[in-house]
């Protein structure tokens, strides 16, 4: 009887020891899959959204103007949206990131690390355009960096907020909030930034993105008006954030009117 007593009780610990690894594993999982696993998604896809966009600018052999770049940045974002989105959201972009965030798409807690992860992901990105394109194409098209092509700094950081303004609005809407989200919402952003491209191009770069600013303004180090890219970004989220909480948004998003 004492015999069988022990078995069962071995048996017994052995499947609790069993249970705590499971338990262990599965928490390991989750704080990969919910924490570090987005943050790499951010790294990987801006670095190479940052590569297509500093190599189209590079290699824009045809001097096309703004066609080569526009197209270039709108299809890499919505692939790299449609493939990525369903892990991280598809941000790439910390002026995206800070709208989603402040529109109840994503938490607080990783707004940090998103802006970090994408920084870096630009820096990445731009020197591995750097590797690749010819010296004299980097050397005359300042590493892709952006910079305005107006003397007038007012009218190129209002055109940095408008064009931010409309992009976002596209991503919290088109992906976000519930009444109007849309799985057509890649395609829709990257018609967003090929037409921000075209519309304000030759006026402030059509930038929209700090981390696609940062990096190749690091690698290239031109940093002439680089705080445009910034402010107008920047501005142009919170426009979003604003028009959204107070009009746009679903029942849950607004903050008036609930």
């Amino acid at each position: 009887m004492s015999g069988t007593e022990t078995k069962t009780e071995i048996f017994t610990v052995a499947e609790m020891e069993e249970q705590r690894e499971c338990s262990r594993a599965d928490r390991m999982r989750w704080v990969y899959e919910q924490h570090v696993q987005p943050c790499l998604v951010e790294l990987f896809g801006t670095s190479l959204f940052v590569f297509v966009g500093c190599a189209s600018v590079i290699e824009n052999v045809a001097a096309s103007g703004v066609l080569q770049p526009a197209v270039a940045h709108g299809l890499a974002l919505a692939v790299l949206i449609m493939v990525f989105g369903q892990i991280s959201g598809g941000h790439f972009n910390p002026a995206v990131s800070l709208s989603v965030c402040l529109c109840g798409g994503m938490e607080l807690l990783r707004l940090v690390p998103y802006i970090l992860a994408q920084m870096c992901g630009g820096l990445i990105g731009a020197s591995l355009a750097k590797a690749i394109c010819s010296t004299g194409s980097y050397d005359t098209a300042l590493g892709g960096a952006i910079h305005p092509n107006t003397t007038d700094l007012t009218k190129a950081t209002q055109a940095e907020v408008m064009m931010t303004l409309f992009l976002t609005m596209v991503v919290c809407m088109g992906a976000v909030n519930s009444r109007t989200r849309s799985p057509w919402a890649p395609f829709c952003i990257g018609l967003a930034v090929t037409a921000n491209i075209f519309a304000g191009g030759t006026v402030s770069g059509a930038c929209m993105n700090p981390a696609r600013a940062f990096g190749p303004a690091v690698v290239a180090n031109q940093w002439t008006h680089h705080w445009i890219y910034w402010v107008g970004p920047t501005f142009g989220a919170l426009l979003t954030v604003t028009f959204i909480r107070l009009l746009f948004g679903d029942q849950k998003t607004r903050v008036v009117l609930k």
